[in-house]
């Protein structure tokens, strides 16, 4: 028996269905015109760290339960004195998926973890960049399943861009219409 490599249902999708959807919606003459996702960002910020370090790596074992691969701790840039910020000091931390682990992330986004936010109407359709990537907030990381409710000390917002190739923000918000993102009329 061969080896059968596994694909994410998100992936398995968009090859079998959004692709011909879009190349017809948009009249494309090529394939490679055809948008699709190129990244998937995720960012916590942890405001507290200033007073207590030990918030970052907290927020890091989270954001690598929620993402699935280790995070990279952020550092200031320049210091700030009125919120007393220095130089180099950790405050966030943030993840880039691609390929697998991106798809099944926004699987889990979309099916799991929106439908779990207190009063959810939908996301909002105009926070498009104007090149085809879309950036929205979550005011609660706790809506993931692979956060344990019991064992968090403390409940942080996380942003959220996911970049496609599209060139316009309604080739993007066609694409992410396919995967079922479900955006507010």
């Amino acid at each position: 028996m061969a080896d059968q490599q596994y694909t994410p249902r998100l992936r398995a999708h968009y090859k079998d269905k959004v692709r011909a959807a879009l190349k017809e919606e948009f009249g494309y003459r090529n394939d490679m015109q055809i948008p699709r996702l190129d990244k998937i960002v995720l960012n916590m910020g942890v405001g507290e760290a200033v007073s207590d370090t030990k918030k970052v790596r907290a927020a890091e074992a989270d954001l690598t339960q929620i993402a699935g691969q280790k995070p990279v701790v952020t550092k200031a840039k320049t210091s700030i004195a009125g919120f007393k910020v220095r130089e180099d000091m950790p405050i966030g931390v943030k993840v880039t998926l691609r390929r697998d682990r991106m798809y099944e992330f926004l699987d889990r986004l979309i099916t799991v973890a929106m439908p779990r936010v207190r009063d959810f109407r939908g996301v909002n359709p105009k926070s498009f960049d104007g090149r085809g990537n879309y950036a929205m907030g979550l005011k609660e990381h706790i809506v993931f399943p692979e956060i344990n409710f019991d064992k968090i000390e403390q409940v942080w917002g996380m942003d959220i861009v996911i970049c496609t190739t599209a060139k316009t923000d309604a080739e993007a918000k066609a694409l992410l219409k396919h995967f079922n993102m479900p955006f507010t009329a």
